[in-house]
């Protein structure tokens, strides 16, 4: 029981925070509200059994990148958002499409079948010393790539971020 009323309350602060990053009008708050859903998110990955998975999100996702993101909006010093009426097309084409995509959720749920037994996350993915060795062992390669991709990031928003007067 306790964990049905923690899973809606974590999901019911992750769809918040989702409305929210979308109607805020300043750049801080939709990365604020980011932050919640990333939270919510890990509090979701810790009721599901996948420790490692709720701290790396916690780590990663609501610490570093996010401390990252906030860093070059205030680098970049980013206004208040003008919004728009929106685009026609959007409208032609988003509405059937989220229809469409909702229709089929829906039937593969109707049409799956409950399995025997549950599975849990960290039988899937593997206790954090497996998923380390994976991450240093053959996937070093993409993680160092991904790092320097953040890095060479980080220096194009000083650059843009740079006036020429200074």
């Amino acid at each position: 029981m306790l964990h049905e009323i923690l899973f809606f309350i974590f999901a019911a602060g992750c769809v918040a925070g989702a409305v929210n990053l979308l109607v805020q009008k300043h750049p801080i708050n939709s990365a604020l509200s980011l932050i919640v859903v990333m939270s919510s998110l890990a509090g979701l990955f810790l009721l599901m059994g996948a420790e490692f998975v709720g701290a790396i999100q916690v780590i990663i996702y609501a610490g570093a990148i996010m401390v990252l993101f906030v860093f070059v909006i205030m680098l970049l010093n980013a206004g208040i958002e003008e919004h728009t009426k929106g685009s026609k097309i959007a409208l032609v084409l988003g509405i059937p499409g989220a229809g469409i995509v909702a229709i089929l959720i829906t039937w593969v749920l109707v049409r799956s079948q409950q399995s025997q037994s549950p599975i849990a996350i960290g039988q899937l993915l593997g206790d954090g010393a497996s998923i380390g060795r994976l991450l240093f062992g053959p996937f070093l390669l993409p993680f160092e790539v991904t790092s320097v991709l953040v890095l060479i990031a980080i220096m194009g928003a000083v650059v843009l971020a740079r006036r020429e007067d200074a």
